[in-house]
């Protein structure tokens, strides 16, 4: 090769062939490695046959083919692996070389790895890379932050491959070391939720109302042409359309009903607990994964644990829970947009980021699992207020959830009166009668803090004394004549 390579990478799994793909195509010659030397034949003589991919089988010749500063993407698993694979190239790198993780890591280790590298020269960029397989062939959405000096080095390679919407590339500068990882960490606990809604909207639609898989499909469909337009809820209706070759039986009604989960969602409940943030509706998805996993007990329980004597609801009134659904899912959507924002908000300010949430919605709208068309009005909310607390009280939001929340109300109602259960969408409605309530029984559960344990509390008539202790067990004495 005369010419060195505009860019290199590491991890030929599919993502990793299809973004190399997605570079080549758009004008970047790149060099790949793998750890497995066959991968890379296989990649060149295949898939890549023909184009400005350049496939190399050791670390040194591999860094060697880029050109300076060197620029190498990393799609290996996240943890030990990432550490291991830059421990290997350190000794063939030099000075303001860039290395960008574009895998699943926890935002922790991109601060530590970003530090660790900086002492040695090396600028390291931690990228989100949102959309799937597809998203990294032909536009994913992406979440770098970093060195800031190594992403404007990066930036039009990234631009060129990010998905296009209207205002431009899915893609912008988030903030300094582990930004990216956190808000692509949070993208990923938002997805969980909207999973876990729409699954809960469809086993209403199923048990409840006895509709189905194509029927149900119809529905979403329909739902997909309004606000509740997005790539989740258009794949699910394509998914439930799909029936099996062999059996003529819907698919979908094939797959049992135990559904995995990597670190990120797990994580995201981590630091939402670290940083003091509520975030139920994707708690609720978390532990709705969970008991999926619980298959052979829950078989079990099923002989032995009844619920209601009629767990379907009453076809007369299909039309009503129907346009109750739709209202339910689109509600309990906005509110776990709004928590996965609070909670990048909270980190942000954590570790002095600066995250620009106007720009976390504007880069979701295209190539990300989470694009939807509400995204353009969370954008817009940001912009109009940009330190605005909560999307609930954004005047768009919160005057359409007044005005719906009956339809929500009696969604969840139904789904409970029918022994149908839907832990996303009680939870987002707990949320937001907990964030709308000016007072909570919370003053009840610091008395008993205080009672057992000297915790302290605050009074609502003398604010000005602080915390203060009182001893219940004499107050209790003095009152009854007996001890507490």
């Amino acid at each position: 090769m005369a010419d060195k390579a505009k860019i290199g990478l590491i991890g030929l799994g599919v993502m990793g062939e299809n973004l190399a793909l997605n570079i080549e195509r758009n004008g970047f010659p790149i060099s790949i490695y793998n750890r497995t030397v066959e991968r890379v034949d296989e990649f060149i003589n295949a898939r890549g046959k023909g184009k400005q991919v350049f496939g190399y089988h050791d670390d040194k010749s591999f860094v060697e083919s880029l050109e300076r500063p060197r620029k190498i993407i990393l799609l290996v698993k996240a943890g030990a692996p990432v550490d291991a694979t830059i421990e290997k190239l350190l000794p063939y790198l030099e000075k303001d070389d860039i290395i960008i993780d574009g895998g699943n890591s926890h935002f922790t280790d991109t601060i530590r790895r970003e530090k660790e590298l900086a002492a040695k020269g090396i600028r390291l960029i931690g990228s989100g890379v949102s959309g799937g397989e597809e998203g990294a062939l032909w536009g994913p959405s992406l979440m770098p932050g970093g060195n800031k000096d190594a992403y404007e080095q990066i930036r039009p390679v990234w631009e060129a491959i990010a998905a296009k919407v209207d205002d431009g590339p899915c893609v912008t500068y988030l903030g300094p070391d582990g930004a990216g990882h956190f808000v692509k960490m949070v993208h990923n606990g938002i997805e969980y939720g909207d999973m876990q809604l729409i699954a809960e909207v469809y086993d209403v639609m199923k048990r409840g109302l006895g509709l189905k898989s194509n029927q149900i499909s119809d529905i979403f469909e329909e739902w997909n042409k309004g606000i509740l337009d997005s790539f989740l809820i258009e794949i699910t209706a394509k998914i439930l359309s799909v029936t099996d070759p062999d059996t003529g039986k819907f698919l979908v009604d094939l797959i049992v009903d135990k559904a995995g989960q990597k670190g990120t969602g797990k994580w995201t409940g981590e630091i939402a607990l670290d940083l003091g943030i509520a975030i139920p509706t994707i708690d609720a998805a978390l532990t709705g994964r969970m008991m999926s996993a619980l298959k052979d007990e829950r078989v079990i329980a099923a002989k032995k644990l009844s619920g209601p004597s009629d767990a379907s609801i009453n076809p007369g009134d299909s039309k009503k829970v129907l346009s109750a659904l739709h209202d339910a899912l689109y509600a309990s959507k906005v509110c776990s947009y709004a928590q996965g924002m609070a909670l990048i908000r909270a980190g942000s300010d954590e570790y002095k980021w600066g995250v620009d949430l106007s720009e976390c919605a504007r880069i979701w709208k295209g190539g990300c699992i989470i694009r939807a068309k509400l995204l353009e009005q969370i954008k817009q909310a940001f912009k109009r207020q940009g330190d605005v607390k909560n999307l609930l009280v954004d005047p768009e939001f919160s005057s359409w959830i007044v005005e719906h929340q009956t339809n929500w109300r009696f969604a969840v109602t139904t789904a409970v009166n029918a022994g149908i259960p839907v832990p996303a969408l009680s939870a987002s409605l707990a949320y937001f009668d907990s964030y709308r309530s000016a007072n909570l029984p919370q003053n009840l559960t610091q008395a008993q803090r205080d009672f057992f344990g000297a915790h302290t509390y605050e009074r609502t008539d003398k604010p000005e004394l602080g915390f203060m202790h009182t001893d219940w067990p004499s107050l209790i004495k003095e009152k009854t004549g007996k001890p507490s």
